[in-house]
């Protein structure tokens, strides 16, 4: 490895992290573990988090190439939401969660779209079964299509708050919620201000798309006058549970509204090329102390769910955007992953050991091997996690101390099973919804 990577060990008791040290592990450590596992020539990180993704549009991958935002959603993503039953959003979510384990993700913020009871209960239960940890943040609009009464909106928060409390009684929750306002334009001000408030109310954070397409900023220019952020600051909704999914389209007075607020921007470069929609001011931001995380973004615009090909592509789009070779280093690319990610878990996460090797911190890491043609030799183990590795050298991730991936085998679920599943149910929800799969 090279010579910013650390030769060391660490222990685990439970769901967090016991010790930990450089050099070999100490005798009387060894002694004790129950299992050991040789990382020689990996990188052992904390847990990746994948800040952002539409686990519904796994079934919707390379279906809609060559669209902008808006006809992405009208001609492909809305028609095959509407025809997904609860069944196929189990499928899909199940099929996306081992995807995201696979490339390294210990927790993900699943943005979810489809408001049914039926279907939140399903993403759940996908979650449970691989293990891995999930943010929900109910979806919801209160105008135009699709459109959503309040009073619908506030009862189903309430209880998909409830079932998770009651879920978890007597022992931590691997699933969390939020509120999820789709976008501005399509949120009415009052229903923006009870729904912040609620989830406020419980300590749940607010999950929302801003700013991402340039015609998203016009239509709310001609709704209030105001730009996504300005917005969200007139409201007074801006805060540290407040995350803010793409920030593209960004003023600099808006950067430092967010600054000023300690939200956290959601980045999600590869969805932002694959849609045209722009390279968000990622150094600016970090300039300002924002804190910035990283999201794969639904596989309808990525097509995968690999946050270390997100990683590569955060930093070249950094560079290309800017016109600086060091707009975005690895180093920043990987506190995105981690550090900043954790936050999107509990936004009081830096007081909790989140996002880092620490004793006392959850047990949550990922294990990439670089121990391939792709990487070696490391110079700078930092710079070929970035530049050189992909989802497919992750080797095992750990969540909450349990081994979820162990040496590139799913422990939880059957992957052969999963996928002809998988294949079956993605033909037949595209063939009720008319969709064409050229």
């Amino acid at each position: 490895m090279g010579p910013d990577a650390a030769v060391g060990w660490v222990a685990i008791e439970g769901e967090r992290i016991a010790a930990l040290g450089a050099g070999d592990a100490p005798p009387e450590w060894r002694a004790r573990a129950g299992r050991t596992i040789d990382a020689r020539h990996m990188a052992v990180l904390p847990g990746l988090v994948n800040g952002h993704t539409h686990l519904s549009q796994t079934f919707m991958r390379g279906l809609a190439d060559g669209r902008p935002l808006l006809r992405w959603l009208k001609e492909v993503i809305w028609p095959l939401q509407a025809a997904m039953t609860a069944d196929d959003l189990y499928v899909a979510a199940l099929l996306g969660l081992v995807e995201n384990l696979r490339c390294g993700a210990t927790a993900v913020v699943q943005h979810h779209k489809l408001p049914g009871r039926e279907h939140v209960e399903a993403v759940i239960r996908a979650a449970d079964r691989v293990g891995i940890r999930m943010v929900l943040a109910r979806g919801w609009v209160d105008l135009g299509p699709s459109a959503e009464p309040l009073e619908r909106i506030l009862a189903d928060l309430a209880w998909l708050h409830d079932l998770l409390q009651a879920r978890t009684a007597g022992r931590p929750s691997r699933v969390r919620m939020a509120s999820g306002p789709l976008v501005p334009w399509r949120c009415s001000d009052d229903a923006l201000r009870e729904t912040t408030a609620l989830a406020r109310s419980w300590g749940a954070p607010t999950h929302i798309h801003v700013a991402e397409a340039q015609d998203e900023i016009e239509m709310m220019l001609q709704r209030c006058g105001r730009r996504h952020i300005e917005w969200l600051a007139d409201l007074d909704l801006l805060g540290p549970d407040v995350q803010l999914v793409h920030a593209v389209h960004v003023s600099d007075a808006e950067l430092d509204l967010i600054a000023r607020s300690a939200a956290t921007v959601v980045h999600c470069p590869t969805s932002n090329m694959y849609l045209a929609s722009g390279a968000a001011p990622v150094r600016k931001m970090l300039d300002r102390g924002i804190p910035v995380a990283l999201g794969a973004d639904g596989s309808g615009s990525n097509n995968s769910q690999d946050l270390l090909e997100c990683a590569k592509i955060a930093a070249l789009l950094a560079k290309h955007a800017t016109g600086d070779a060091q707009a975005l280093l690895p180093a920043d690319v990987l506190a995105m992953l981690t550090t900043a990610g954790a936050r999107l878990w509990d936004h009081a996460a830096s007081q909790a050991g989140g996002g880092r090797l620490a004793v006392g911190a959850p047990a949550d890491i990922t294990i990439v091997d670089l121990d391939n043609v792709r990487c070696q030799p490391v110079h700078s183990a930092t710079s070929a996690l970035v530049y050189n590795a992909s989802g497919a050298d992750v080797h095992t991730v750990i969540v909450g101390g349990e081994i979820l991936l162990d040496a590139g085998r799913v422990t939880t679920v059957d992957e052969a099973a999963l996928l002809d599943e998988a294949r079956r149910a993605a033909h037949d929800l595209l063939r009720r919804a008319g969709v064409s799969g050229e």
